[in-house]
């Protein structure tokens, strides 16, 4: 076990019982507060820590760090330096926080340490390219039996490979930023002709994200063993949809207007090393896959998932549980496939997992899934019901691993849905 993953560390700083940021996760950030313009941080209970503060008081030596390398408004130059260098420099965070290290003092700690209710967390990365999988076999095969046939829900190739498609980076939006309801053409059951208008069916779909660290070169490949080298950490994700949009429009080529209005990210990136306590074998896939998707070990991750809608100013009433632990395709394979081809990676870029649901309808991660198409709506607690999204709602997704005590968040994942402009 990694000494900064040990159950029993406890911080000098005090951390809340039940919080998202025990010393044992230490994900990173960027913030901006009144006085401080956008910085890298760490999140630590109820605290941010300046990493710039850190670097410049000599803190970080010996690491190989560049000058200024925290003080940007992204991740993706500290990203580049690699998972060895992201490892290092998290496990010097923890030395730095535990109980018995007075390394820092009283005036230090008071200048490093910013109270989270004074910052704006920002787009932790510069988001080069953008990748959305559907690698969760029950989303795969509900939607299948929705829209296609019962009895083949799945197509001919989704057992041999990790479908996906290239989305939008422009319109990725960081957690708290409001989007407007999408307009764009729909072709209602009973009409002749598609129409344009609002869409009537925005929906929310719960995923998780992965956010690559380094670049390849054209006509290279990762292999599955290879891939977490490449891997800086996870984010929660809302690839917000227009299902009635997304009907009309995806064949043959795939979802276009229906998802680029706007996808929802958690600022913080939780590291592939604070989650290695939590990882699980995944589903078995047969027929078993081609030699170049095949890999050992455990490459699920155990991280429970919580879907909360708002209906205006409502209490917000939770509408799914789920968890990463589902999905057929991982992480290492995603990217496996992605770069068999020779496609080259870039630091900042985000894969999505596609849509994450489980085995039961209460587990199902998106409104399509949850009122089948409308066909059974949702009650919410002020006395009306939702089939798909309206003005006003927020959406709001969270996400933890815990074991042994410890318990490894995410933050939330949360956006608003106002009237189409």
């Amino acid at each position: 076990m990694m000494q900064a993953n040990h159950p029993s560390l406890k911080s000098w700083v005090e951390v809340p019982k039940g919080s998202d940021f025990p010393i044992q996760n230490l994900p990173f950030g960027i913030f901006k507060t009144k006085y401080l313009s956008p910085v890298a941080g760490v999140a630590i209970g109820q605290h941010v820590l300046d990493l710039v503060y850190l670097h410049e008081n000599a803190y970080l030596d010996g690491l190989g760090l560049p000058a200024g390398v925290f003080n940007q408004k992204y991740l993706n130059d500290f990203f580049a330096l690699g998972r060895k260098t992201i490892t290092a420099v998290r496990n010097r965070v923890s030395e730095l926080l535990r109980h018995d290290n007075d390394e820092m003092t009283a005036a230090a700690r008071e200048i490093a340490l910013v109270p989270m209710a004074e910052v704006q967390m920002l787009m932790p990365v510069r988001v080069s390219n953008y990748t959305d999988f559907y690698s969760s076999e029950e989303h795969a095969t509900n939607v299948g039996s929705m829209f296609r046939d019962p009895k083949n829900a799945l197509l001919p190739n989704w057992k041999h490979l990790p479908v996906g498609y290239h989305g939008r980076a422009s319109s990725i939006v960081v957690s708290g930023t409001d989007l407007h309801r999408p307009k764009g053409q729909i072709k209602p059951a009973d009409a002749e002709l598609p129409v344009y208008c609002p869409s009537r069916k925005v929906d929310f779909e719960l995923e998780v994200a992965f956010i690559t660290c380094t670049e390849t070169k054209l006509g290279s490949s990762i292999t599955t063993q290879q891939a977490e080298e490449h891997i800086a950490g996870l984010v929660l994700f809302n690839d917000w949809s227009a299902r009635d949009i997304q009907q009309w429009e995806y064949v043959p080529l795939g979802p276009f207007l229906s998802k680029n209005f706007g996808s929802t990210l958690s600022p913080w990136v939780v590291t592939l090393d604070a989650l290695e306590p939590f990882r699980v074998k995944g589903p078995e896939q047969l027929p078993h896959v081609l030699p170049y998707l095949s890999y050992e070990g455990a490459r699920n991750f155990d991280i429970q998932l919580e879907v909360l809608l708002q209906a205006g100013k409502a209490e917000p009433t939770t509408v799914s549980r789920s968890n990463f632990k589902y999905m057929y395709w991982n992480m290492c394979q995603q990217l496996a496939h992605h770069t068999v081809n020779g496609c080259n990676i870039q630091v900042g870029d985000v894969y999505a997992s596609g849509t994450i649901s489980g085995p039961s309808p209460g587990s199902y991660g998106s409104m399509l899934e949850l009122t089948w198409n409308g066909q059974k709506p949702l009650s919410m607690p002020d006395g009306t019901a939702r089939q798909f999204i309206e003005d006003g709602d927020t959406v709001l997704i969270k996400g933890f691993a815990e074991k042994e005590g410890v318990r490894i968040g995410f933050g939330e994942c949360k956006g608003r849905i106002l009237p189409a402009l």
